[in-house]
């Protein structure tokens, strides 16, 4: 009888066993046919598009946005706009390719922080008429980038440079106070646009001969983004809307 019992407690465990091996070997499949994707399309001369279909299945599940989190989006909204509608001017105006390019992928930010609004229920996601803001310190700012880069074609790159300038010191700080990951995400690939975007109008006022002075950053800050080359998306999950780690459970399988 004691045999028997033993020789039952010895199948059991090697049944038990080869289930946590079946159940390990399929989290692994699992793991292999995990997606990862950038959220950025970087061009050779450093248009940066967000990709949205990506950018959606990379989003993970947060908790409702706090107040603080809808005002920094909100604000971002306005200095995305900005940066494509005084783009979209300087381009028609100049017909120079880099305002052409880069009016495109600023597009694509705007749309990426309008999407988080939307997702989270927010109403303030429609858009105001090319050139027109309800801010009216960023409709003041708006029209003097508007008359500075007028005067030439130098003086609406070092406006382009500028305005990425601002985004950059603004994404930077809004940044830091948040803790939605969603918003993270976005800010951070954000940056990388902003930082390539400078890089390319600085290119492009250096083959005219301008030196550009940095208006918003600190002249460490700014000579390192140029000196360094254009920025490459991160690869993240492809999560299918699910969030990240949602669909592929949390257990552990040991050997």
């Amino acid at each position: 009888m004691k045999t028997n019992i033993k020789n039952l407690a010895i199948g059991a465990y090697m049944l038990s066993s080869l289930l946590l091996a079946t159940s390990c070997q399929k989290d692994s499949s699992a793991n292999a046919n995990q997606q990862y994707a950038s959220i950025l399309n970087v061009a050779v001369d450093g248009q940066t598009d967000v990709i949205s279909n990506n950018l959606k299945l990379a989003l993970v599940s947060t908790s409702n946005l706090s107040s603080s989190d809808v005002d920094i989006l909100l604000k971002a909204k306005d200095e995305e706009k900005l940066a494509h509608d005084v783009y979209a001017v300087l381009g028609a105006t100049w017909g120079s390719q880099v305002f052409l390019n880069i009016t495109k992928a600023e597009s694509t930010h705007l749309s990426a922080v309008i999407y988080l609004l939307a997702v989270n229920g927010s109403a303030e996601t429609t858009l105001a008429p090319l050139g027109e803001f309800s801010n009216p310190a960023i409709k003041t700012l708006y029209d003097n980038l508007i008359s500075k880069g007028n005067l030439s074609l130098g003086d609406a790159l070092q406006v382009g440079a500028s305005i990425e300038e601002l985004d950059i010191r603004d994404l930077t700080l809004y940044e830091g106070q948040t803790t939605n990951a969603n918003i993270t995400l976005v800010f951070e690939n954000l940056l990388k646009g902003s930082r390539n975007h400078l890089r390319a109008f600085n290119r492009q006022l250096t083959t005219l001969g301008i030196t550009y002075t940095p208006q918003y950053l600190d002249a460490a800050t700014y000579q390192t983004i140029i000196s360094a080359a254009f920025e490459k998306g991160s690869q993240y999950r492809m999560n299918n809307g699910q969030g990240r780690g949602g669909m592929w459970g949390n257990g552990t399988c040991m050997n």
